[in-house]
């Protein structure tokens, strides 16, 4: 029989017909359940496990599972699965992403498959967009399991290691994404294989995946340690960048968010400063600060990208809407906006250990997701994650009505038809969302209502304490809810009384998103689960959005335009100059995240290198064969770094090789100068070489010695790590300017990177070897001295 979870180009309509077959067979075999006691229900979770175990395949088990599952939902929470959920379910067993539009019950789907997949006693991850939606799965869902046998835990932030380690040890374990991305950093910064909690990643479930694996995509999680910021330095960057004119002191590309100074900004600055040359290596810092200073500037809008909160800049997430709690950003960049803003100088987080979100999810074998809005990000999910996106049908038929947009010449012509608009259907009754892309944004809507005398209610990142309270109110009769994009993930609006009549709640979006998908989730709000609703989007030639991607199409466009006496434009193809518009910036916001997987896809080998080394010491793999390897590895470097090709053997540091070599050996050997080829050299140094070796050997059950060594190894790895880090740091930031020497930036980053690891790494053996031999060194005469005192 042809396997349902076999990966094909075929339409979605071919799958889903092989997806009902099975739904058939699931609810033909439901009566079979229902008669069981809760005991007998309970004990299928063990008979699974035991046939699973045989050889008998996930997939084969797959409709008798999701019976069970079904009927326990229905014994526990009093919620049977729709056909459609299974057909969900289905798809999230497989490993690809299931497109549900909102109220579709997504989170009673991610019951069926967390339950399969956690037979198999690997552990299961459903993975939520935040710590409320994450407690609330775990309490809700987590009945369902718990009844049929299976731990459930919890892993969200601020919790202890040992609630960690139990959380990740259950069957199945419900978080937020960032937070098991940061565990995987801190486990490789465990100085014990106690402290790690995490175990090997098997299959993830993510909810709301466009928002994780996308939106947040852009932004490499990082745990950093504090490193005193030069507060001084950071205040006279920043008034120096506000005298500082875009095309004169420095460039700054809209659709990239790219900046850098030009030859007359160089010039300040070096003047500014009493400097020779800023891209001196001695003044690479002062370029780091300058250059933090001028992004604060250009990139960064108060009350849109930040808010300035108990004189503190709280970041704000551009997706939602919310405030990005204890989140800052790193290398200075925060500090710069705390300058700007004459805010006082917090301490820099230095990157101890960094990944991005793409790089960390890649990292299980199996990996799905739901949400409303993928399908304009198939090729996306596809490319980085090998996942498709199946649409599944909606339980009952959408009655939702999305009108076409209307787009007008200004923004004041915008905002006063949107205020008539919400007037309308007010003095109707009907609710009314308007959505908005910033708090700014927001903030400029109410102006216009405040003209109206209407009441309102305001969500945004600064009233974020009431946000279930007028959530849950907005579909009410007569409510008028004003939200940035936080009224969308995980939300439910449900309707009030009579409200239906009136034709549901309208959604009245104020600018677009430059993503579809967020538009999308908007217009989700309303029209769940066979409700009515209407949704519509007022927008301005003016908006953002074209002034940032679409200079010239608008240029063109505005010759033709046509307009009433509002202000409505009234040519036919200006919907089509939105459209073109929005995939521009999808088009450039994907070559983003690719250029920055790029990016790190060249620090994950060397991170995995690193790692596996890490572990290694952790678990206490064969220590001294690792010093040993150190040992041949430093000679045969030493040897090779002072005899460089295409010098002369009377060129040759011989006098340094002596001095690094005897630093190591147990006695002092003396190196002739009569050879002329490195190998020579090498071979003179195998014998004390391997006299050195059978010393080392001698230790290997001295307890002080395997107690010190994986110390030494791990100080030396985390401080050679962090380091490296800030270099390649540094590489990113300047390979920029090279670019003018029509060389592939990204190749000097890989070339360049590669180089600056091998260095280092090499560095790093040899001053773990030196370190270690010095200390045997010392135990050996302490040894000899106590002997001697004994006799």
């Amino acid at each position: 029989m042809l396997s349902i979870f076999r990966r094909s180009n075929q339409t979605t309509d071919r799958q889903l017909k092989k997806y009902r077959k099975v739904v058939d067979h699931i609810n033909k075999i439901e009566s079979d359940y229902t008669g069981l006691t809760d005991e007998q229900l309970a004990a299928k979770t063990v008979e699974f496990k035991e046939r699973i175990e045989k050889g008998e395949t996930i997939q084969h088990i797959i409709p008798e599972a999701f019976a069970v599952v079904r009927e326990a939902s229905k014994r526990v929470l009093g919620m049977r699965h729709f056909d459609v959920q299974l057909i969900g379910g289905m798809v999230l067993a497989e490993g690809n992403i299931a497109e549900m539009p909102t109220g579709e019950g997504k989170t009673l789907v991610a019951s069926l498959p967390s339950y399969v997949r956690a037979l198999e006693g690997k552990g299961v991850h459903v993975i939520t967009v935040n710590d409320y939606l994450a407690r609330r799965d775990f309490d809700q869902i987590g009945q369902i399991h718990r009844f049929l046998g299976l731990t459930v835990g919890l892993n969200v932030p601020m919790m202890q290691g040992l609630e960690k380690k139990e959380a990740y040890d259950a069957d199945i374990t419900y978080g937020v994404g960032t937070e098991f991305g940061f565990d995987y950093l801190r486990d490789n910064m465990a100085q014990h294989i106690s402290q790690k909690v995490q175990r090997p990643y098997h299959y993830a479930i993510i909810d709301e995946v466009d928002s994780v694996l996308i939106d947040e995509a852009k932004t490499p999680l990082i745990v950093a340690g504090k490193m005193q910021a030069d507060a001084d330095l950071h205040m006279i960057a920043a008034r120096l960048a506000k005298r500082f004119k875009q095309g004169v002191d420095f460039d700054f590309d809209d659709e990239t968010k790219s900046t850098a100074l030009t030859e007359a900004g160089i010039e300040k600055v070096e003047r500014a400063f009493g400097v020779d040359n800023l891209y001196d290596l001695e003044h690479q810092t002062l370029y780091h600060y300058m250059i933090q200073a001028v992004r604060a500037h250009v990139i960064f809008k108060r009350d849109v990208d930040y808010i300035v909160k108990d004189e503190k800049i709280e970041l704000v997430d551009m997706f939602t809407g919310r405030i990005m709690e204890g989140r800052t950003l790193s290398d200075g960049l925060h500090q710069a906006i705390e300058a700007k803003e004459n805010l006082p100088i917090t301490d820099e987080n230095k990157a101890q250990a960094q990944i991005t979100i793409q790089n960390y999810f890649r990292m299980y074998p199996k990996l799905c997701g739901m949400t409303g809005t993928a399908k304009t990000q198939e090729k996306e999910f596809r490319e980085v994650y090998n996942m498709q996106v199946i649409q599944i049908p909606t339980n009952r038929p959408r009655q939702r009505i999305d009108q076409p947009d209307l787009v007008f010449e200004t923004v004041d012509q915008k905002y006063k038809a949107m205020a008539e608009e919400v007037v309308k259907r007010h003095d109707a009754g009907q609710p009314v969302l308007v959505g908005t892309t910033s708090i700014l944004q927001s903030e400029k809507v109410v102006e216009y209502l405040d003209g109206y005398k209407l009441d309102y209610n305001l969500l945004n990142a600064k009233s974020v304490e009431q946000e279930v309270e007028l959530i849950s109110n907005a579909g009410q009769r007569g409510h008028i809810t004003v939200a940035t994009n936080m009224a969308g993930r995980g939300t439910d609006i449900v309707l009030g009384e009579g409200v239906e009549d009136l034709g549901g709640l309208f959604v009245l979006g104020t600018e677009k998103h430059e993503s579809r998908r967020v538009d999308n989730q908007l217009r989700g709000r309303s029209g769940r689960q066979g409700d009515k609703g209407e949704s519509r989007f007022f927008l301005s030639l003016e908006d953002d959005m074209f002034k940032r991607f679409a200079k010239d199409d608008l240029e063109k466009f505005t010759k033709k335009i046509e307009t009433d006496k509002n202000g409505l434009v009234l040519n036919k193809d200006v919907n089509e100059l939105t459209e073109r518009t929005q995939r521009i910036v999808e088009g450039s916001h994907y070559s983003m995240r690719e250029y920055n997987l790029k990016l790190d896809d060249v620090i994950n080998d060397q991170r995995n290198v690193l790692y596996a080394l890490r572990d290694n010491v952790l678990e206490r793999k064969d220590i001294i064969g690792t010093l040993e390897k150190m040992l041949h590895e430093t000679m045969e470097f030493v040897v090779y770094d002072s005899c460089p090709d295409g010098e002369t053997p009377d060129q040759w540091d011989f006098e340094r090789i002596e001095t690094t070599m005897n630093s190591l050996l147990h006695q002092p050997v003396e190196l002739p100068r009569k050879f002329d080829k490195p190998a020579q050299i090498v071979k003179f140094y195998e014998g004390p070489i391997d006299e050195l070796v059978a010393y080392v050997r001698s230790f290997e059950d001295n307890e002080q010695v395997n107690q010190l060594i994986p110390q030494v190894m791990l100080s030396h790895i985390d401080s050679m790590w962090v380091k490296h880090l800030e270099v390649m740091t540094r590489l990113k930031e300047g390979i920029g300017l090279r670019s003018y020497g029509q060389e592939d930036p990204m190749r000097i980053y890989q070339r360049e990177g590669l180089e600056l690891f091998g260095k280092h790494y090499q560095k790093l053996r040899r001053s773990i070897a030196a370190e270690v031999i010095q200390f045997m060194k010392i135990l050996t005469d302490q040894q000899e001295e106590q002997a001697q005192e004994v006799n």
